[in-house]
């Protein structure tokens, strides 16, 4: 099992996409910088801080990891989740509301930002090979196929001790999802979304949770997707030759084995103009 890579990620108003030249895209609301990344080189993963309400707009971050092991920052920095540039020896990248999490080669995990629920306390975790950010739980997956959460519970949905033979992990707000390595889906916290509806899914092999809705592509290439669809965010049910997808508060994200990428759900702030984006490759 390996560190999971990013080629595209999804915040609450804006899009990242990493193209094969280790160049990087950016679509969406830019106010705080989050957008600014056209200097970026070198990049093997990008992911996007989410915001964890409408009150915060224009208030995100992005981050990229680059093939040496350091790590890129830029936008909103008010909790220190920008503060990367001393990071060595990354091997994968998390971004969350207001804090950003780094897998390193040995299997532990750095964190900064806000931690005020206790969703930065992953300095005891060990033998780490994929992490994820919610909105206030932190969630990884340990080499031998268990979970780890750390942060707000409230819903249930770090809940994760139970869980067996994962291959990823991803977190939403109030809720977590996990792929086993025989590609069914588990979900656990809060469930009035529908978010948490995947245990009929079969055969998937990627998947990731936004705010309040889960995606995932199937080894067909199709995309499965359940929760609130309000802006719809779900409406991906047409898409095919998807390898992967990236879920944001609002908005969904899928990367076309071709390196073109499609869009669905909330496009107020153009996160979902995307149309014209080539070249975006899976590490």
């Amino acid at each position: 099992m390996v560190a999971d890579l990013s080629a595209l990620a999804a915040g609450r108003r804006h899009s990242v996409g990493r193209r094969g030249d280790g160049t990087v895209l950016a679509a969406g609301h830019t106010s705080a910088g989050e957008c600014r990344v056209e200097r970026w080189d070198d990049v093997v993963a990008v992911a996007a801080g989410n915001v964890h309400t409408a009150r915060n707009t224009g208030r995100s971050h992005t981050v990229a990891l680059r093939s040496d092991g350091t790590v890129l920052a830029t936008g909103w920095n008010a909790d220190g989740q920008g503060d990367v540039a001393g990071w060595r020896g990354v091997t994968a990248i998390a971004a969350g509301w207001r804090r950003t999490l780094g897998l390193l080669a040995n299997g532990r995990v750095l964190a900064v930002g806000r931690g005020a629920e206790g969703q930065c306390d992953v300095r005891s975790w060990r033998e780490v090979v994929a992490l994820s950010c919610g909105d206030w739980h932190s969630v990884g997956v340990r080499s031998d196929g268990t979970a780890l959460a750390a942060g707000n519970n409230r819903r249930g949905q770090c809940a994760v001790e139970g869980w067996r033979d994962l291959a990823a992990v991803s977190a939403g707000c109030l809720h977590t999802v996990g792929l086993r390595a025989d590609g069914r889906v588990v979900a656990t916290g809060e469930r009035a979304s529908g978010a948490c509806d995947v245990d009929e899914w079969r055969d998937v092999v990627a998947l990731d949770a936004g705010s309040h809705h889960t995606v995932g592509v199937t080894a067909s290439g199709r995309v499965l997707a359940a929760g609130d669809n309000g802006h719809g965010q779900c409406d991906v049910g047409a898409w095919r030759d998807i390898v992967a997808v990236a879920a944001g508060s609002t908005h969904t994200l899928g990367l076309r084995a071709d390196g073109t990428v499609v869009a669905a759900g909330n496009n107020a702030d153009g996160q979902c103009d995307v149309d014209a984006w080539c070249g975006v490759q899976r590490p």
